[in-house]
């Protein structure tokens, strides 16, 4: 009877032991294809990333968003021209060149609507200099080389059938949380991308706020906003170097387990760091 349950369990371990090898083999495949096109797609400026969906955004705006801030503009030109007037007593002590700085005034902030978008891409573009000249200083190899794993193979085969299907479900498991960490890398990559599609969408409306020193404060951020978004790109790509230093040190032993949770650990840690540099940036930038 011992020697059939032996025989049925050998039999167990036969069909369990080349899947979890399997597993072992593909453990880090999405998660490394994920983290390293997360760097190629930080480098990319609005217009890079998606060209259809910023073309899409620049004709709404240019359609929809620009004549508010015509309207805007207009009512701001016209405060400012009456604060000029009464700021003289009244036109009593009445100069002319006050005309001759409103009308420059109007026409900067003319201007400015007129190539919002040129300043726009414009932060991004020195962004993107920036996340491109650290890359090659700061990003390694975020690849985890896992080929160690699937040489335990020979381990597995002296573990009893009770500890062979404790692993198998330990092995899934850390397998289904590494692909949803990878997913979250990815939702961090791209809502910002749409954040900052958002912030483009509606950048007329700031940019006419620059006509008036009390009202330009709303320009001011808005534009500190968009740097913060920029340099958030190089925030995360320190993220991804010191994840890829970090990872380097990882070190598979006969402890499978321990050695995953090990990579699993660094991996949380990326992402919850990735998650806080939009708030660092912002403080950096003192953007609301």
């Amino acid at each position: 009877m011992n020697r059939i349950f032996n025989l049925f369990g050998e039999w167990l371990k036969s069909i369990l032991i080349p899947p979890l090898v399997s597993f072992l083999n593909s453990m880090f495949d999405q998660l490394n294809d994920t983290i390293g096109g997360t760097a190629a797609a930080l480098a990319d400026t609005p217009e890079q990333f998606q060209p259809e969906v910023f073309h899409m955004v620049r004709t709404i705006s240019e359609n929809v968003i620009i004549p508010i801030a015509g309207i805007i503009l207009t009512f701001i030109a016209c405060y400012e021209l009456i604060q000029l007037v009464i700021s003289h007593n009244n036109l009593a002590n009445f100069e002319t060149w006050i005309f001759f700085k409103w009308i420059f005034k109007t026409f900067v902030a003319v201007e400015l609507i007129t190539h919002t978008f040129d300043i726009t891409l414009a932060v991004f573009d020195v962004a993107r200099y920036v996340v491109e000249q650290s890359a090659r200083i700061i990003l390694g190899d975020t690849a985890v080389d896992g080929s160690a794993l699937v040489g335990l193979e020979a381990t597995l085969q002296t573990k009893s059938l009770g500890e062979i299907l404790v692993l198998f479900v330990e092995v899934f498991f850390i397998r289904l949380v590494l692909i949803g960490l990878g997913l979250l890398v990815m939702v961090i990559v791209y809502g910002r991308m749409i954040e900052i599609y958002l912030m483009v969408s509606l950048a007329p409306i700031p940019f006419a706020t620059f006509g008036n020193r009390e009202q330009s404060m709303v320009g001011q951020n808005y534009l500190r906003s968009l740097f913060a978004l920029g340099f958030q790109a190089f925030l995360i790509m320190i993220c991804i170097g010191i994840y890829a230093v970090l990872i380097r040190t990882a070190v598979f032993s006969e402890d499978i387990v321990m050695s995953l949770l090990g990579v699993l650990v660094y991996t949380l840690l990326l992402v919850f760091t990735m998650f806080r540099t939009g708030g660092i940036a912002r403080s950096v930038f003192h953007a609301h």
